[in-house]
């Protein structure tokens, strides 16, 4: 399982790039959808007793256009030292792939994220030998997807998204969000975004909130459990799962946005055995502001 906040945005690049193309689009940068990825080794060391190493590289393969390396590096804080480090990673890895390089910059923290990215000038004031200008991914450019069918629709950047706005005051309606949008989908593609996310929102408090919505039980490895109904085994087990699941997460949003919920709007939910009507209702739960509004468009 994932431990390191610091790795979890790299982990969801590296083994779902498919979310690049999706951040490539907020950034305003061009990326086709059917671009190929290549998860390349991020060490950059010398011949000489000094480790350098890039978070995550990555060889992206865009149809009928030139191929290119792309840099991921994570920030926590304005580090002077650190647009150096970044030149040089750049230099040698255009000059060791003989590849365009970019660089993505993701951080958690809005000014960093603004501080990140430059431009870097290096050479004499006035007559730069060389100039970076690194892309960046943070709270000033990624959005806050609140709405569990946008969630859906993109489940990787919805995670990417969450562990971004980390440090946001509000982060039930993301959270709530991805959790609803979690009951779309297999429930070992649930678990593996949901470690991910855990770990990316570490110990603030979106992550507290993050443990409670997953109702996170441990394996004997330590592996997360999310919602032990949807975690049988037998396939005739996982219909009920997902059904109790859907409850769950629709009871469980409206009390994280404070709706009030009559004891008739709660044992209807409790009681509904419909997927497609709990679908419904979960989509409502994230604008209603009473319980009993979750019915209205049913009657």
């Amino acid at each position: 399982m994932v431990t390191s906040n610091h790795e979890a945005a790299h982990r969801i690049i590296q083994e779902h790039p498919e979310v690049l193309s999706a951040i490539f689009e907020l950034l305003c940068l061009p990326l086709p959808a059917d671009a190929s990825f290549t998860v390349v080794t991020p060490d950059v060391t010398e011949m000489r007793p000094v480790e350098r190493r890039i978070d995550t590289v990555l060889r992206i393969d865009p149809p009928e256009r030139e191929s290119f390396l792309l840099a991921v590096e994570s920030q926590g804080k304005k580090d002077l030292d650190k647009p150096s480090s970044w030149a040089y990673y750049v230099g040698f890895l255009a000059a060791k792939y003989k590849l365009p390089v970019m660089l993505l910059v993701v951080s958690q923290n809005r000014a960093t994220s603004r501080w990140a990215r430059g431009p870097f000038g290096f050479g004499p004031e006035g007559c730069h030998t060389l100039t970076l200008h690194p892309a960046t991914a943070g709270p000033d450019n990624i959005p806050r997807i609140t709405n569990p069918a946008d969630a859906s629709a993109n489940i990787g950047l919805a995670a990417f998204a969450a562990t971004i706005h980390a440090h946001d005051e509000t982060p039930s309606d993301i959270l709530d969000a991805l959790a609803g949008a979690f009951v779309t989908i297999a429930p070992e593609r649930a678990i593996d975004y949901s470690e991910l996310v855990e770990a990316g929102l570490a110990d603030t408090k979106a992550g507290e909130i993050w443990r409670h919505l997953m109702a996170i039980a441990r394996t004997p490895d330590g592996s997360t459990l999310i919602g032990a109904a949807r975690l049988e085994g037998r396939e005739e087990g996982r219909e009920q799962g997902v059904l109790e699941e859907r409850r769950r997460v629709v009871l469980l949003l409206l009390s994280n946005r404070g709706v009030p919920v009559s004891d008739e709007a709660c044992e209807r939910v409790t009681a509904c055995t419909d997927p497609d009507v709990l679908a419904r209702w979960l989509e409502r739960a994230a604008r209603v502001q009473d319980g009993d509004q979750l019915f209205d468009e049913d009657e």
